[in-house]
């Protein structure tokens, strides 16, 4: 039994010494510790009987549990670091120190005199001394305790836990004056401790940015790089917005973003979803916006794209030859590109073996944003009128270039226009008068026609009932087959005495004329004899009178006369003579070497090629681009040379 009650001291004096070492380094929770009196009393009681009365074992637990410590308020209770209220040896300051509570002791000073300072040392050393006399004592008891002496033992314990509060106490205090802690802290840190509350969390921050952990670090750079790039987006798309106003302030539209602008403001898409960029995608896979120097004169800015894909809406019987093409964008929406009245249209038609590209006026108001018109007379001869009469019907899309040409008239040139037709030669005086009056042009509109009779009269209803909504159009027809005058027609041909008639003050006026060539020579001759300078006289025709000449045989080439210059064509890697009277397309022709063209007359730029050397004179050049001249690029079917030439064909 013995053994056990020691192998149960070795436990209790382990317990002792893991608390004490608790409270060391953790500051430990404050038991509470007895007055002095108790104290005396207990070790009264420890040296006595182990069978002592149960009144006095009950008084003993009592001044244990008691002791003015646990059970004091919870503080650093009475007699913590002093002695009984009742002993009359120590002096009058010892007294009112040991008297108090050492909680609202330590409270009360502000800052510690030298005089505290010695005090509370002497009394916290006093207490470690006293702590540890009651942890041997308790020890002792502990060790020495009989088998059976239960009440004994639960002595030494209370003993052991009493010895271990004071000399935390003692301790703490001793500490917190070594280390320079206010008293005031040093008293409320020992408060929360004997509260339990909980320290306050400190956090790692090691490997952390301004107290951020990694995730949150990475979400704020994340955050400030799409702020930034949002400022750039900003500035760049603001000083876009500068350039742009600049350009409208000065006038100039050579900015291709400007163009677009301003063709999306003539024609906006309301209802449809497609925007141009759907359209360039689906409708122009290989468009490229051009800036023409066209799109700064008249009353209509316009954008041109180098090709793109229409389709037929519907198809319009004008005449028993004549049929109108109504073209919109391939997917709805506006079209993707805008024109100048009196403008041509370029169509590649797969006729034959090689498609061939064919340009017919627009008849259409380049007002109306949403479509275009070509009328198309049939040619028996003509491969690609045939087809277009003939092969395209209601929904076939047409690969188209971009409008182009100079006879046009936008209200700005002059404030009258006489504009003379000759059969499907009234298509661009239709397109001109049409954008007239759908922008209110308040000039006069001379519109003098010339037809077989009333059935091959192009647009007539249309033209007809223009006329009586606007004041400012004046119609004028002559049928050369009309025997006498019908529904306000003219018969015979027309003349100069009609024209004097008709137009007051001729000699002053812009005329525009289009036909076939023969009409127009004899217009123009007629216009001369009245007095009318060549100035104001404009034409253009589709067609050249003159056709390519057949290749000679080899033996006709020998005694043909010798020639004045070469022409190389170094794609194609051949050459052949280039006569005098001969353009580059034709001598192209004669050796089967492939150019484009369509009019032949140097105003559509279908047969444009760059020129690599030497020096060739054009009579038209209306096909041609700005710039094109000074980058080398000719009309192949107005170049003509009397010196050697390369071309890259």
């Amino acid at each position: 039994m013995r053994s056990i009650i020691r192998h149960r001291s070795r436990y209790l004096l382990g317990l002792v010494s893991i608390g004490f070492m608790l409270g060391f380094f953790a500051g430990g929770h404050q038991a509470p510790a007895q007055e002095e009196p108790d104290h005396a009393k207990h070790h009264q009681a420890q040296t006595g009987n182990n069978g002592s009365s149960d009144g006095q074992d009950s008084g003993e637990k009592n001044d244990a549990k008691k002791g003015k410590g646990k059970k004091g308020k919870g503080k650093m209770g009475k007699g913590k670091m002093g002695k009984g209220k009742d002993d009359d040896d120590d002096d009058d300051d010892e007294k009112s120190l040991q008297s108090e509570e050492l909680y609202p002791h330590l409270m009360s000073l502000p800052e510690m005199t030298p005089e505290d300072r010695a005090r509370l040392e002497a009394q916290a050393h006093q207490r470690m001394v006293d702590g540890t006399s009651l942890m041997s004592e308790g020890f002792n008891a502990l060790s020495s305790a009989a088998s059976d002496d239960y009440v004994g033992m639960q002595r030494a314990a209370s003993a052991l836990r009493e010895g271990v509060t004071q000399f935390e106490t003692g301790l703490a205090t001793q500490r917190a004056i070594v280390e320079g802690v206010a008293p005031r802290n040093e008293a409320l840190r020992w408060l929360k401790q004997e509260l339990s509350l909980a320290p306050p969390i400190t956090e790692d921050t090691e490997g952390m940015l301004w107290g951020m952990g990694l995730f949150h670090t990475f979400v704020m750079f994340l955050l400030i790089a799409f702020a930034i790039t949002m400022v750039a987006m900003y500035y760049f798309k603001m000083r876009r917005a500068s350039t742009l106003l600049k350009a409208l302030a000065t006038g100039e539209v050579g900015d291709e973003s400007l163009a677009q602008a301003t063709a999306n403001a003539a024609a906006p898409s309301a209802d449809k979803p497609d925007t141009l960029a759907s359209i360039e995608t689906d409708c122009c896979p290989s468009g490229t916006l051009l800036a023409s120097d066209a799109s700064a004169q008249g009353l209509l800015p316009f954008v041109r794209r180098k090709k793109c894909n229409l389709k037929v809406v519907d198809i319009f019987q004008e005449t028993p030859d004549v049929k109108t093409f109504r073209l919109i964008c391939c997917h709805g929406g506006a079209i993707p590109f805008s024109y100048l009245p009196g403008q041509f249209l370029t169509v590649t038609m797969p006729v034959g073996e090689k498609p061939i590209r064919r340009s017919y006026t627009m008849s259409s108001s380049p007002t109306q944003g949403y479509y275009c018109e070509i009328t198309v007379k049939r040619e028996e001869k003509g491969q690609g009128s045939r087809y277009l009469h003939d092969v395209v019907g209601v929904g076939d899309e047409l690969v188209v270039e971009a409008p182009s040409g100079r006879f046009t008239f936008t209200g700005k040139e002059n404030d009258t226009i006489v504009l003379i037709g000759g059969g499907v030669g009234i298509t661009p005086m239709m397109s001109v008068t049409r954008a007239l009056l759908d922008m209110g042009w308040d000039g006069e509109v001379y519109f003098i026609a010339a037809a077989r009779d009333p059935e091959y009269f192009i647009f007539r209803s249309e033209l007809q009932r223009l006329q009586e909504r606007y004041p400012n159009l004046h119609l004028f027809a002559a049928m050369s087959r009309l025997k006498e005058p019908v529904d306000g027609y003219r018969s015979g041909r027309l003349s100069k005495e009609l024209l004097v008639e008709w137009v007051p003050e001729i000699t002053t006026k812009r005329i525009h004329i289009c036909g076939s060539p023969s009409m127009m020579d004899s217009t123009k001759q007629m216009l001369s004899e009245l007095g009318v300078s060549q100035e104001n006289m404009y034409s253009e025709n589709f067609g050249s009178s003159q056709k390519p000449q057949a290749k000679p045989q080899p033996e006709q080439a020998s005694s043909a006369a010798s020639p004045d210059a070469t022409v190389s064509f170094t794609t194609s890697e051949t050459s052949t003579d280039l006569r005098a009277d001969e353009s580059v397309l034709e001598a192209s022709e004669r050796i089967g070497v492939n150019i484009d063209y369509s009019c032949r007359v140097g105003v559509c730029g279908v047969c444009r090629v760059k020129k690599l050397s030497g020096e060739v004179t054009q009579e038209v050049t209306d096909g041609l681009e700005p710039g094109d001249e000074e980058a080398g690029i000719i009309l192949a079917c107005q170049a003509k040379s009397k010196e050697d030439v390369s071309v890259e064909a």
